[in-house]
């Protein structure tokens, strides 16, 4: 099997890799988490380079492109750090608005492929505990319309959005649903997050929203897959930048006189470090070229993939900090703060202990054990 990126996915990343090194260093990185998390003019310059159409359809003024190049570019952005609600906006929402009616997609898909709208999914509720058919928030019939009332909680970027796609069940089962931020009784409580971004809790009553997905059930586990691809990509890039910065430390970093890398049990440690990182790198592969699978592989597939991820995120966070010593947990240090976004994206769309239920539960083979 060829794992080669073709030329145009290889200029994809260099394109990110360069604005990266230009515009987002770790100081302007910095600077935004002290002010609250702010990034929506972030998000605008990645429109500005065009990645927000990346997942839009070109007849809806977008660039059409796949999983792959998603990957490349959500490598790129964890490797650089880049805490905006790219794969909310860029990614997910495309995905699940893709089945709304054409008007929605008229109205909706061109601006967020200009950049012009961020659209966030809002799926989670506090009982639901990462399930995806626990929902709580319910629909109703308002004339020709629909009314949802509920709550979701660590909405991204939620105070900073246009709109949102929320889960909502009815007589019928569960719908995805359009909420504009302006609508009546839609409020919002915004708050910064850990690792320097934003998320908001936000509360519907009887707010008007638009019918976008009649199978939502479907629609959102598809788009939550994306998210979770997505996230097992930025690790990646994460996880291979703070392996190079903690590396560099090391060959710079002396005890007795000598450099701590020249030490035989911390490049022990650095090369166990490089197979977790080796072994995530794969999953996330395999996570993005089983998006195209039917549902029932698809999920186990991501699942798995989260799990391995899960596990390499909390191992290299952990071994890298502790390479480092004191120095590697403090705010002014760059090391800490890959660490505390890795320590949230293991948590995020269902921790590893959720997701190795979710292998379990779809694990059917016997492996001949059992007659």
């Amino acid at each position: 099997m060829d794992f080669d990126f073709t030329d145009d996915q290889n200029a994809l990343r260099d394109a990110v890799r360069r604005w990266v090194d230009k515009d987002f260093g770790f100081e302007r990185r910095h600077a935004i988490a002290r002010a609250g998390g702010a990034t929506r003019e972030v998000w605008g310059e990645l429109a500005a380079l065009g990645l927000a159409g990346l997942a839009v359809p070109e007849s809806r003024g977008g660039m059409g492109f796949g999983a792959v190049e998603a990957m490349v570019v959500m490598e790129e952005l964890g490797r650089g750090l880049v805490n905006a609600p790219y794969a909310q906006g860029a990614l997910i929402a495309p995905a699940l608005l893709a089945q709304a009616d054409d008007a929605v997609q008229a109205a909706w898909l061109p601006r967020i492929a200009d950049g012009s709208a961020l659209v966030v999914l809002a799926h989670q509720e506090r009982a639901a505990r990462y399930r995806l058919d626990q929902v709580a928030t319910c629909a109703g019939r308002s004339g020709d319309g629909w009314t949802v009332s509920g709550t979701k909680s660590i909405v991204p970027a939620g105070d900073e959005a246009d709109a949102f796609v929320v889960p909502a069940h009815s007589k019928d089962g569960i719908h995805l649903f359009l909420v504009e931020r302006g609508a009546a009784g839609a409020t919002l409580r915004g708050y910064p997050t850990q690792d320097g971004a934003r998320a908001a809790e936000l509360t519907l009553a009887d707010t008007p929203a638009t019918l976008a997905a009649r199978d939502g059930l479907a629609v959102l586990e598809h788009g939550v897959d994306i998210g979770l691809a997505a996230a097992c990509a930025e690790a990646v890039g994460l996880m291979e930048q703070l392996t190079a910065i903690t590396v560099e430390y090391m060959n710079t970093r002396k005890q007795f006189g000598v450099a701590i890398a020249s030490f035989q049990a911390l490049r022990h440690r650095i090369a166990d470090v490089k197979m977790a990182l080796e072994l995530g790198r794969s999953m996330s592969y395999y996570a993005t070229l089983k998006l195209g699978e039917p549902p029932d592989a698809r999920r186990r597939a991501l699942s798995q993939a989260k799990v391995q991820l899960g596990q390499s995120m909390r191992f290299v966070g952990q071994q890298c900090v502790q390479l480092h010593g004191g120095i590697g947990v403090t705010d002014e240090y760059l090391g800490s703060h890959y660490f505390k976004r890795l320590t949230m994206l293991e948590t995020s769309f269902g921790d590893t202990l959720h997701h190795l239920g979710e292998v379990s539960e779809r694990m059917q083979d016997s492996a001949g054990v059992f007659a």
